[in-house]
């Protein structure tokens, strides 16, 4: 798998949040695969959280095991790591079917397990996960924008009881599947969605006003940590496409990538250039963007990089002139925004806006996921 495995030192010391307690409780197992930037701020969210969810809610979350790369590691490896603070873990090779068999057990107890790793060959293991009745919580996006037959599959596992939660695949903490999924359980009807999916193009449209190249602002956004490590992942729109295809699906649209009329900011010569070599040759895209801004200019509008989806199915990803009385026109910074035309909400479309990106927020997105997630559970002896 290509998770990054993190330093043992990532890790919170502490990883046990079993509190000894005499009320009757819920208790919901937890196993967490890829503990990177997003799965590590998750750990440190529910470590924080756990004494006011017993204390308050009466949820006791056990983490019963974590998965990186190559190894992982289970409770049962350590009986005394809930009780100390900096002692050396023990971990195991990686083996995801025994992990979730492990943070299943054998007590009929709610298990779910939450999917950091952006990884193809996790998300191939949802539907099996999901028909043994374990909860799967995601930011995954490769699962609900992957071939259309597997998210079938997964979807009709879920017949097991199981529940499959996946907000932070859109706009990271921002709750736009929740918003689509209370419309149409509602009796509402999408007619149409349009959003800036990407915070990373949202950033580079409101910077590019033509006072510095566009080669610039993008070497700008590599450095302060805003692009994908390599970031051909943000200019291409492929994660926007993916997004798009997530909302259409939740929508009951079985809208798939290849039906996306993708136009990224990636010339063609130099989308499969080695990373270096591409990023030596970033004055290339100079001229084209200089071409788009004088456009806008010329049109009185402004540059956007836009996903969407109309009611016959039309999906596109690509840069648009806007009006400057828009409301894209108006967002700040790395703002996504996504617009929900609806049968109630035609003359005025429904928005969600604010920050899209960031492990701290994508992290609290899946957090409120396992939280819904908890709330539907019986306690059990």
């Amino acid at each position: 798998m290509n998770i990054c495995a993190p330093q043992l030192a990532e890790l919170p010391p502490s990883c046990g949040f079993a509190v000894p307690t005499t009320r009757r409780q819920r208790v919901l197992a937890v196993g967490v695969i890829g503990p990177g930037r997003v799965g590590s701020a998750l750990l440190e969210q529910l470590r924080a959280a756990q004494p006011r969810l017993l204390r308050d809610s009466g949820l006791e979350l056990k983490l019963c095991g974590v998965v990186a790369s190559r190894r992982m590691w289970l409770d049962c490896d350590d009986t005394e790591l809930n009780g100390r603070h900096g002692g050396a873990q023990i971990w195991r090779p990686n083996d995801l079917d025994a992990f979730a068999e492990h943070v299943r057990g054998n007590d009929g107890r709610h298990a779910l397990l939450i999917d950091c790793s952006a990884n193809d060959d996790v998300a191939a293991h949802y539907p099996r996960w999901l028909a043994a009745g374990l909860h799967v919580v995601t930011p995954n996006k490769l699962a609900g924008s992957g071939p259309l037959a597997r998210w079938q599959a997964i979807r009709a596992a879920c017949a097991s009881g199981a529940r499959f939660r996946y907000e932070a695949t859109v706009c990271a903490g921002l709750p736009v599947v929740q918003t689509l999924r209370d419309l149409l359980d509602t009796g509402d009807a999408l007619l149409a969605v349009e959003g800036m999916f990407s915070g990373t193009l949202a950033w580079l449209c409101n910077r590019h006003d033509g006072r510095q190249p566009f080669s610039a602002l993008v070497r700008e956004a590599h450095a302060l940590g805003y692009t994908e490590p390599d970031p051909r992942d943000d200019l291409s729109g492929l994660d926007v496409a993916r997004k798009l295809v997530i909302l259409a699906r939740e929508a009951g649209w079985p809208l798939s990538l290849e039906d996306v009329d993708l136009q990224g900011l990636v010339p063609s010569a130099l989308a499969a250039l080695p990373l270096d070599d591409f990023m030596q040759r970033l004055d290339e895209l100079d001229a084209p963007m200089a071409a788009k801004l004088a456009e806008a200019h010329a049109d009185g509008g402004v540059l956007r990089h836009v996903a969407h989806l109309d009611r016959r199915g039309h999906a596109s990803v690509r840069l648009m002139v806007l009006p400057t009385t828009h409301a894209f026109a108006h967002t700040r910074l790395t703002d996504n925004i996504v617009q929900f035309t609806t049968r109630r909400y035609c003359d005025n479309p429904l928005s969600v806006q604010g920050p899209g990106a960031g492990p701290e927020v994508t992290a609290a997105g899946v957090f409120t996921d396992l939280l819904r997630i908890a709330e539907s559970l019986e306690a059990r002896a």
